[in-house]
């Protein structure tokens, strides 16, 4: 039997309690100042103080001893909600707003989302892997061992179903676990402009019965906001999804309080991402749905709007869960670091809300809470060694990566 030992670890780790961590929970962490954690098999056999932990290897085992040297090791990251699917980057596009060129001007050029959509259309399946799969290492550097990636620059069966061929490819292929949500519903197409709710009904009759065909997705998300699908519509499509067996969740109130984060309670998502505009009884309805509101910084960073109220969010017992949006038009990153220190410094969360936000919340938003999110017995042993002693240095180091080694099931992938 082969075991490997860490030890002279600072460890923190979120307490998994069966569900995701809401209120006070959410700043709760198990500490093991000059702890250990040993592996077997890929899996975490135990953790906490060294004596402990080493008394628990079996008498006849080999045992590899790694030194930590007193520095911080968490979970590895859980990405939750990612567009890095895509075929090309819209940099113009960026410096356009920067300019001060509205959105809708620059979709009237051709530009915004549906640029995305013509480029996948002209991409070959294997050009998206190669994207993808790049993208996806780039977040491993980062730190991200579990991620989310969604479709939704198809539009039409075919693309769609390309696209989510090409994020099963990367799942296969890659040392992460990968999760692919289909995101059919992510813009009205132009053929469809005058009849969205045409479009909704080739969704439900050709789109989502062909993705469950295919295998790849078990998750079904729509972009509910002005402008793009009212809540009636992503009432009918996401409950057509959970007929079929699929899990939902929702593009939320992103730029309006349309109303949701209410679907998102109504129809007991997984989770509702976005939430700029949320409003407060919406917000409670979710927390006693048991939802999971997932935030994304980085993209309020981008657009330069205001963020999220996770405050107010945690102090009304809502789980929160914190993800880079990765997408070529709205937060183009990776870094898992980077949304951190966003999230503790403009968001209001302390490292202990925020490295939870990370980790354990993000994998029941994503159906990964039984391997991944925590350093539990049981689980697998996916974490971090940090240059540092807390999980405070992922703002404090502000504009690195502090994340100077990656472990996937006890190996050393970074």
């Amino acid at each position: 039997m082969y075991y490997t030992l860490f030890r002279n670890a600072n460890i923190f780790s979120p307490i998994d309690r069966g569900m995701p961590a809401a209120g006070k929970h959410q700043a709760e962490l198990a500490q093991y100042p000059g702890g250990a954690l040993l592996v077997h098999e890929g899996m975490v056999v135990a953790v906490g103080d060294e004596a402990k932990v080493v008394a628990q290897v079996p008498a006849a085992a080999t045992v590899q001893v790694r030194e930590v040297d007193g520095r911080c090791l968490i979970p590895g990251f859980v990405d939750p909600h990612t567009h890095m699917c895509f075929a090309a980057r819209r940099e113009a596009e960026f410096v356009e707003r920067l300019k001060g060129t509205p959105y809708l001007e620059i979709l009237a050029k051709g530009g915004g989302i549906l640029s995305s959509v013509k480029a996948v259309a002209a991409a070959s399946e294997k050009a998206l892997y190669e994207v993808t799969s790049t993208h996806a290492a780039s977040a491993l550097r980062f730190g991200t061992t579990t991620l989310e990636i969604k479709s939704g620059y198809g539009l039409d069966t075919e693309n769609e179903l390309k696209m989510l061929a090409a994020i099963g490819r990367v799942a296969k292929e890659s040392v992460q676990d990968i999760v692919a949500t289909f995101l059919g519903a992510h813009a009205i197409p132009p053929e469809y402009g005058d009849d969205p709710d045409g479009f909704i009904e080739m969704l439900v009759q050709e789109m989502l019965p062909a993705v469950c065909e295919q295998g790849i997705s078990n998750y079904c998300d729509i972009f509910c906001e002005k402008g793009v699908f009212s809540i009636e519509q992503g009432r009918r499509l996401l409950s057509a999804a959970k007929a079929l067996g699929m899990k939902v969740k929702l593009h939320a109130d992103e730029v309006n309080d349309l109303g949701g984060a209410g679907l998102a309670a109504e129809l007991n998502a997984c989770s509702a991402d976005h939430l700029l505009a949320a409003g407060d009884d919406n917000l409670r309805a979710m927390a006693k749905a048991g939802v999971v509101a997932t935030l994304l910084p980085a993209t309020a960073y981008s657009l330069r709007k205001p963020y999220a109220r996770a405050r107010f969010m945690i102090e009304n017992n809502l789980p929160v869960a914190l993800a880079t949006d990765c997408n070529p038009g709205s937060s183009y990153t990776e870094s898992m670091p980077f949304v951190i220190g966003l999230a503790i410094l403009n968001m209001q969360m302390t490292p202990e809300e925020a490295l939870v936000g990370a980790t354990l919340n993000p994998a029941y938003a994503i159906g990964m809470e039984k391997k991944v999110g925590s350093l539990d017995v049981g689980k697998q042993a996916d974490f971090l060694v940090l240059d540092g002693e807390s999980p405070a240095i992922l703002a404090y180091h502000a504009g690195v990566s502090p994340v100077v080694e990656v472990y996937k099931k006890g190996e050393q992938v970074v």
